[in-house]
């Protein structure tokens, strides 16, 4: 499995997006990587807009964004409570640092904003967030996947099958 020896991270708080957060961490899983599933709490059962629960593995102060090589930040409005915490913020911020993989969809591009890393960079959403992604200084393009190097962003739930393999893909490469 060509993903055996990866690790990544998938953030969470409630009200993700439930497809957003399963769909890729199913595809990885089956792949072969190692995700962990990591909220503000350790083994908290969040839950997500449609009421899919999942439970997290780690606290984000269980983890150290070194030992991975990924992180996935699902949609929904999961992302307006994740950015507001500085260790999701440092962990965006080490992947981007080391060129390490970073998936966002939908609303997820606010922790990418919080984060400060979207100036000159090519990413789409969810149209709805589109001018916040563009007066943080992204370019942006309703397209269904755009990959600007190690970011790799998505829209909105039709569009996880590409999204998911561009994620993997990346991955695999890294």
């Amino acid at each position: 499995m060509r993903l055996e020896n990866k690790k990544v991270i998938a953030l969470v708080s409630d009200e993700f997006e439930d497809l957003e957060l399963w769909y890729p961490v199913l595809r990885l899983r089956e792949e072969g990587a190692t995700v962990h599933i990591v909220g503000k709490e350790a083994n908290k059962q969040y839950t997500g807009k449609y009421g899919v629960p999942v439970e997290s593995d780690y606290a984000f102060s269980d983890i150290s964004p070194e030992d991975y090589d990924g992180i996935l930040v699902p949609g929904g409005w999961s992302p307006d409570k994740l950015r507001r915490y500085e260790e999701v913020l440092q962990f965006v911020r080490h992947m981007d640092e080391h060129e390490k993989t970073i998936g966002q969809i939908c609303h997820a591009g606010w922790v990418l904003i919080s984060a400060g890393i979207l100036e000159g960079r090519n990413v789409t959403s969810t149209p709805g967030i589109k001018d916040d992604m563009m007066n943080a200084g992204a370019n942006w393009s309703d397209e269904a996947v755009v990959e600007d190097g190690h970011i790799i962003s998505a829209r909105r739930p039709p569009d996880l099958p590409p999204y998911a393999k561009a994620f993997a893909d990346h991955l695999a490469k890294g």
